[in-house]
């Protein structure tokens, strides 16, 4: 097996575990179901990842650096608070309507008790750089006069992760994207005193089966 396939091989196995991690949860797959899905062997999955603990890093891992990456984009790309607010909930939408899935991190934390020691640490760290993200934009954007908070930048910063996160669990069994919508839309309208401007028009969120 050259290197190039054994890149391919791994990315394939992440790819398709993360999708079953955000499907199922991570008490919810194995390895049989990632290596019948791929067409492999469980002993060709161990070449890659020794367990299902250093699989579910990994996904977190690469999780975590995709989601860091689309924060910088989004700092680089809005002039204000309120757009970088916007863009903020976007990524959350994106996932739950374009992609009919749920947060990696907001599924792991549902298993949370029974992950691995590395896997909690990783899930607790990916929040917490949401949440410091999220303060440093609510910090600047009140300074600004831009944004208008009724507690600290760091509780407001706490509210919207944990705000989003339950709108994504709570608008899937729906199917809704509205539900979601609405949740985003009275967040963010408090703090900016206008609606939230998404931009695209919500559509319902595609079902397993068809993802």
């Amino acid at each position: 097996m050259t290197p190039v396939a054994d890149t391919n091989t791994r990315m394939r196995v992440l790819d398709a575990a993360e999708r079953l991690v955000q499907e199922r949860g991570f008490n919810g797959f194995s390895y049989a179901h990632v290596a019948g899905e791929l067409g492999i062997t469980k002993a060709s999955l161990h070449y890659h990842f020794a367990g299902k603990a250093d699989l579910g890093r990994a996904l977190i891992d690469r999780y975590v650096a995709r989601f860091s990456h689309q924060l910088d984009e989004i700092d680089t790309s809005s002039p204000d608070a309120p757009s970088k607010l916007a863009g903020y909930v976007r990524l959350y939408e994106r996932v739950l309507i374009d992609e009919g899935r749920i947060c990696l991190c907001g599924m792991l934390a549902a298993d949370y008790r029974t992950l691995p020691a590395a896997m909690r640490e990783a899930v607790t760290a990916f929040f917490e750089e949401n949440e410091a993200w999220l303060l440093d934009v609510l910090t600047d954007g009140e300074a600004a006069g831009q944004l208008h908070l009724t507690g600290s930048p760091r509780v407001v910063a706490q509210a919207i992760v944990g705000g989003l996160e339950g709108a994504m669990l709570l608008a899937r069994p729906y199917g809704d994207g509205l539900r979601f919508r609405a949740v985003a839309v009275g967040l963010i309208r408090g703090l900016t005193g206008t609606v939230l401007d998404l931009a695209a028009p919500v559509r319902r969120p595609r079902t397993e089966a068809a993802s």
